[in-house]
């Protein structure tokens, strides 16, 4: 799939005094749309998403968060979700933005989560592109099933991340590694991606520091690495959410829709994508494109 030119090269924006993120932006003036990756992901995954819904009416950041891609690593050595909230805040400042709708996948709909309830007068709404929610307790429904084997790589990185990037000499090697939850892994369906998307998407994780960075957060998750502040993830949300979920991946967990009901009390869907997987801003970008468009009409109607 062809990436257009003119979302490659990513602006910097100084979100705190000497801290910058790297973000790419369309549709100035818009409705303010924030778009958040995850991992393996930087914000080169929103690549087929930017210049459609800046042509929809929206004002698209995706911004590298902290550590990934070209954006600067932590200042303060926090890559936890309040840390990366306290970027994005600047961030706003700086575009002019009082809030947002706020889109995330993977990781990023974690920090969309997060913003939300820790900030809730910045977020107008959410977008949640896979299966990730608030940590609840949701008594009435059978627990979790157990994660799978491919699952390894969560203590390996949360566990052993200065092991790993070792172990992993080479840019060559450090892509590959990349490039497998693309793959065998199994977060989407064989072949969702092709040499040259690949290529695309892991370059910035030839860089060794680049990373160990995106390991953080699995060091967060392992309980490894200390927090700047306690993760607000164990709360319903109330804001307007869309939910989209790829079902052809391994990732996703049991009785989605019933916990969906608890989770965010005023979603619409899950709906489900037959047939894609992890990655829906890549694998189905007209799809996402489309659904963001119609569930913020009304804010797009709503510009001069």
């Amino acid at each position: 799939m062809a990436v257009p030119a003119e979302v490659v090269t990513p602006l910097r924006i100084e979100v705190g005094p000497g801290h910058h993120l790297a973000v790419r932006r369309r549709g100035e003036g818009g409705v303010p749309l924030l778009l958040l990756h995850g991992f393996p992901c930087t914000s080169r995954i929103w690549a087929h998403n930017l210049i459609p819904l800046a042509e929809a009416g929206f004002d698209v950041v995706a911004p590298d968060l902290r550590g990934y891609g070209d954006s600067d690593f932590a200042p303060d050595g926090f890559y936890d979700f309040n840390a990366f909230n306290v970027d994005l805040l600047g961030l706003f400042d700086q575009l002019g933005w009082d809030r947002a709708v706020v889109a995330g996948h993977d990781l990023g709909a974690m920090i969309a989560i997060d913003l939300a309830t820790r900030h809730p007068g910045r977020v107008d709404r959410l977008v949640i592109l896979d299966d990730s929610m608030p940590q609840l307790a949701f008594a009435d429904l059978p627990p979790i099933d157990p994660k799978p084997a491919v699952y390894d790589y969560v203590r390996q990185q949360g566990l052993h991340a200065d092991e790993l990037v070792a172990e992993l000499a080479t840019p060559e090697q450090r892509r590959r590694y990349i490039g497998e939850f693309y793959g065998h892994r199994l977060w989407c369906p064989p072949d969702a991606f092709s040499p040259e998307d690949l290529a695309f998407l892991t370059a910035p994780y030839g860089d060794a520091a680049r990373l160990r960075a995106s390991f953080a957060d699995y060091e967060v998750v392992m309980g490894t690495r200390p927090l700047s502040a306690p993760e607000l993830t164990d709360r319903p949300v109330d804001h307007q959410t869309l939910i989209l979920v790829g079902t052809d991946q391994i990732t996703l967990r049991n009785h989605l829709e019933e916990r969906c009901l608890v989770a965010f009390p005023n979603a619409v869907g899950p709906f489900w994508d037959r047939g894609a997987g992890h990655f829906l801003p890549w694998e189905r970008p007209v799809l996402v494109n489309r659904a963001i468009r119609s569930f913020c009409g009304d804010l797009l109607n709503s510009r001069p």
